[in-house]
């Protein structure tokens, strides 16, 4: 496949490598979404369960391009001022005063006009990534958390990759971003919003993809233990609990078996270490009492 002016990627596969040469264990599809995403200059939607590598993939992404990560995480609340940008009104203040001490007699609109410039502005994470001239990866986070009034503010920046600034005009892009949302379902996302990405769900890894994340991020484990391990886990999420383990539990429980010197998972070993899989006292005794039901 040819490489087009600007293009990141040369190919699916070519995402998918460079993935791995980060430590990000990704499938086809997860591949042919990144690649399409530059070609196609669109933000990806990734949706999914909490701790299934949504936010990793974007820091990934990040890391395998050399490109800068910013991050705008998502919480109720949220509001123009923290996404996109707010005017520094202390310093506002101190030029106002300072040409009322001084009587240099600018006009009103003089001086209107240089406390809304440049050195008065405080970008954030949106406008940041917009006004880049470097390359970059712009994050999401969480983007169900806001409130449906706030997808609003990033419609414009996901369509046209512009910010308008009233006071100095529309600020567009130097470069494409490539830009991840993630979202944990939290709450149903606009239709607005969903479709002007390209949408990817990430689930749960299969036992064998999990074995593999374990093997590649925890060198020192043994084959067998690491199939332990992820045969555990998948046991343990299919129990009712207030938050299933994520992958990166997964491999916390790994690394402290390595570092206990186990070999091989008992029930015992893993009742004394669940703690560490699992962060409610009800999940804990759930997944215990399934492990002394289950056969070893």
């Amino acid at each position: 496949m040819t490489t087009t002016p600007g293009a990141r990627f040369e190919s699916p596969n070519s995402v998918n490598q460079l993935l791995r040469s980060v430590g990000y264990l990704a499938d086809e599809g997860i591949a042919a979404v990144v690649f399409l995403a530059d070609r196609l200059a669109k933000p990806v939607l990734v949706e999914g369960p909490a701790g299934t590598g949504k936010t990793q993939l974007a820091k990934s992404v990040a890391e395998m391009t050399g490109a800068r990560l910013i991050r705008l995480q998502c919480y109720e609340g949220l509001d123009e001022a923290k996404a996109l940008y707010e005017w520094n009104y202390k310093k506002q203040l101190l030029r106002i005063q300072a040409e009322q001490v001084t009587q240099e007699g600018e006009s009103w609109q003089e001086l209107e006009a240089d406390i809304f410039s440049e050195p008065f502005l405080m970008p954030r994470p949106l406008l940041e990534a917009i006004r880049a001239a470097d390359p970059v990866v712009l994050l999401i986070d969480e983007v169900d958390r806001v409130e449906v009034e706030t997808e609003a503010l990033l419609l414009e920046v996901l369509s046209d990759y512009q910010v308008s600034v009233p006071e100095m005009g529309t600020v567009k892009a130097k470069q494409i971003p490539l830009v991840f949302l993630t979202s944990n379902n939290t709450r149903e996302l606009s239709e607005a919003l969903k479709r002007r990405c390209l949408f990817l769900h990430l689930d749960y890894p299969s036992v064998e993809r999990e074995r593999e994340i374990v093997m590649t991020r925890v060198p020192d484990i043994e084959s067998s233990l690491a199939d332990q391990v992820v045969r555990t886990v998948k046991l343990i999420r299919a129990l009712e609990l207030k938050k299933s383990p994520s992958v990166s539990e997964t491999l916390d429980w790994a690394r402290t078996l390595v570092l206990l010197g186990v070999s091989r998972l008992d029930t015992a070993t893993a009742r004394d270490t669940l703690n560490v899989l699992l962060k409610h006292r009800s999940d804990i005794d759930r997944a215990a009492k399934e492990l002394v039901a289950a056969p070893e």
